[in-house]
């Protein structure tokens, strides 16, 4: 497809600083921030995602509010639990990109912590071959140390990165291979990664985040913001 030059936006977006490079980076970031209640695409050498399916698709809104993810959400104790996020990510045979090591509360975050669950379906199956996830077991105790934040409007890059993650170590990760039609449940404190798919078969997932609205503060420095056309949507119908 014939993509226009404002609407080739890598996620997350890279805060670039050449001169010459300027007006594209704000056009890409104003693109980005704007994407929270639409659908639109974000490349990373031929991986493209798409956001809000869980609000404009039949097909991903009817999976993210059906009546098993709703048992799942109070069987875990979800009071109140809305919709913030959904992606549907292609890590396409010898191009799927590499998700380097985050925490998910790292670019959503609520006060208190602890309120945000990511669910991660498996549309094939998923093997250290073609990137399945890797997780540091326990991680989710140690609080969050990076946030990406948005900055004042009228600013250049429109995100800025606060605080920094820790060096953590690469032998902590356990390889998470599933099934296809597996659910991997993510607290949003938890580190986590994927490696690049350099295998001869995809690995395509569905994913959406879940926020306990109950009691939480969805921090206003989160770059995804509800807005007036498109509240996050409560789970529970």
């Amino acid at each position: 497809m014939d993509v226009p030059p404002h609407c080739r936006a890598e996620f997350p977006p890279r805060i670039l600083n050449k001169a010459e490079e300027q007006q594209k980076t704000q056009d890409n970031t104003e693109y980005f921030l704007s994407s929270g209640d639409k659908i639109r695409f974000f490349f990373e050498k031929g991986v493209f995602d798409e956001k809000a399916l869980h609000a404009h698709d039949p097909v991903f809104k009817g999976a993210t509010h059906s009546s098993k993810v709703q048992a799942v959400a109070r069987s875990l104790g979800f009071h109140m639990p809305v919709v913030v996020q959904s992606m549907y990510i292609f890590k396409q045979p010898r191009i799927g990109g590499k998700v380097p090591a985050h925490q998910d509360a790292t670019f959503l975050y609520t006060e208190p912590l602890g309120r945000l669950l990511g669910l991660w379906i498996a549309l094939e199956d998923t093997t250290v071959e073609n990137g399945c996830l890797w997780f540091i077991p326990g991680s989710h105790t140690s609080g969050v140390s990076r946030r990406m934040v948005r900055t004042p409007a009228g600013s250049m890059t429109g995100i800025s990165i606060r605080g920094s993650d820790p060096a953590w170590d690469n032998s902590l990760y356990v390889p998470t291979e599933v099934g296809r039609g597996s659910l991997i449940l993510i607290h949003g404190e938890v580190v986590h990664k994927s490696e690049q798919n350099l295998s001869d078969r995809s690995r395509h997932v569905y994913t959406f985040h879940l926020m306990e609205a109950s009691g939480t503060v969805w921090s206003p420095e989160n770059w995804l913001q509800p807005t007036a056309e498109l509240p996050f949507p409560p789970l529970y119908t």
